[in-house]
C-alpha cells in the first residue's frame, strides 16, 4: 500500500501522513474558512454521527461503505489532533505514545511474562490491570464511562463495571423478577414523575437481563427498530401497489397488513 496514489490527480499519498498533510492544509491560512473555525466542541456531534455511520457499515457488511466511513472517522481523529496542535494543547505524537504505552501495559501476556488461556482470561486480566491503575487514585470504577453514550449502552456499561467489582445479581431468575416488579410499579404509578422513574428502572432491569444473556442491549433494540422500519415500509408498499391510502385504513386492516408484511419478510 505505502504511498500509492489512488487517483492520478490526488495531491496527497494514500497514507496516514497524507491525511495529516491534507488536514494541515485545510486548517492552514490558505485552507478552508469552515475548517479553520472548528473546535473540539464544534466537531463532537459530527464525530459521533460518523461513528454511528461506521457501525451501520459494519452491520451491513458493505466493504465499500466501510472504507468510506473508516476514512471519515480517521479524518475526525486527525482533525482533533490538528486542532490540539494549533492550540498548543498537545502534540499528535503524545496521542500515539499514550495509546502504545496503555496497550503494552494492558497486554502483559503479549509483552510480558503473563500467561492466559483464552479470550475470557484476557478480559479478566484487562479488568484487573485497570483496577490496579485506579487503586490509590480515589477514582471510582464508574469513572470514564462516557455520559454521552446512548442510554441503553450507558446502562449496560455501568452494570458491567459494577459487576466487575462484585456487585451483581447472583441468579438470572432474580433479574426476571426485577423486570416483573418494575413493570408492575409502572402500571401502579400515579404521576408522570413516578411513571418516568418506574420506566427508567424497568429499562435498566431489562438491560440487566440482556447482559446476563451476553447480549448487547443497544444492538438488540437497534436491530428491532430496523426490522420495524423495514416492515412498516413493506406495509406502505403493499398499500401503494393496491391503490389504497395507508393512513385511511382501519386499525383492523392495518393489523392484517402488518401480518402480511411480517410473513413476506419471513421474520418473527
Amino acid at each position: 500500500m505505502g504511498g500509492r496514489q489512488i487517483e492520478g490527480d490526488q495531491p496527497y499519498p494514500g497514507t496516514y501522513d497524507g491525511v495529516a498533510q491534507l488536514v494541515r492544509r485545510l486548517c492552514g491560512p490558505d485552507g478552508c474558512p469552515w475548517d479553520r473555525e472548528q473546535t473540539h466542541d464544534s466537531l463532537k456531534e459530527k464525530f459521533l454521527e460518523e461513528c454511528y455511520e461506521l457501525v451501520e457499515a459494519i452491520e451491513d457488511g458493505d466493504a465499500s461503505k466501510l472504507v468510506e466511513e473508516l476514512g471519515d472517522v480517521l479524518f475526525h481523529v486527525v482533525f482533533q489532533m490538528q486542532i490540539a496542535a494549533q492550540n498548543r494543547e498537545f502534540a499528535p505524537e503524545l496521542v500515539f505514545d499514550s495509546l502504545i504505552r496503555k496497550l503494552v501495559r494492558r497486554h502483559p501476556h503479549v509483552f510480558g511474562d503473563s500467561i492466559v488461556g483464552d479470550s475470557s482470561d484476557v478480559l479478566a486480566s484487562w479488568d484487573t490491570i485497570k483496577r490496579r491503575e485506579r487503586a490509590g487514585t480515589g477514582a471510582s470504577v464508574m469513572d470514564g464511562v462516557p455520559r454521552t453514550y446512548p442510554a441503553l449502552a450507558y446502562a449496560q456499561e455501568v452494570q458491567e463495571r459494577a459487576a466487575s467489582a462484585g456487585f451483581d445479581r447472583s441468579d438470572y431468575s432474580d433479574v426476571l423478577k426485577d423486570v416483573g416488579d418494575e413493570l408492575r410499579e409502572v402500571e401502579a404509578a400515579e404521576s408522570d414523575e413516578e411513571r418516568e422513574a418506574g420506566l427508567g428502572r424497568l429499562l435498566f432491569a431489562i438491560v440487566s437481563g440482556a447482559r446476563r444473556l451476553d447480549l448487547d442491549a443497544e444492538g438488540a433494540l437497534r436491530h428491532a427498530g430496523a426490522r420495524f422500519s423495514a416492515r412498516f415500509a413493506a406495509m406502505e408498499k403493499l398499500s401503494l401497489d393496491r391503490g389504497v391510502s395507508f393512513p385511511d385504513l382501519t386499525t383492523e386492516e392495518k393489523g392484517a397488513l402488518w401480518e402480511e408484511a411480517r410473513l413476506l419478510q419471513g421474520r418473527s
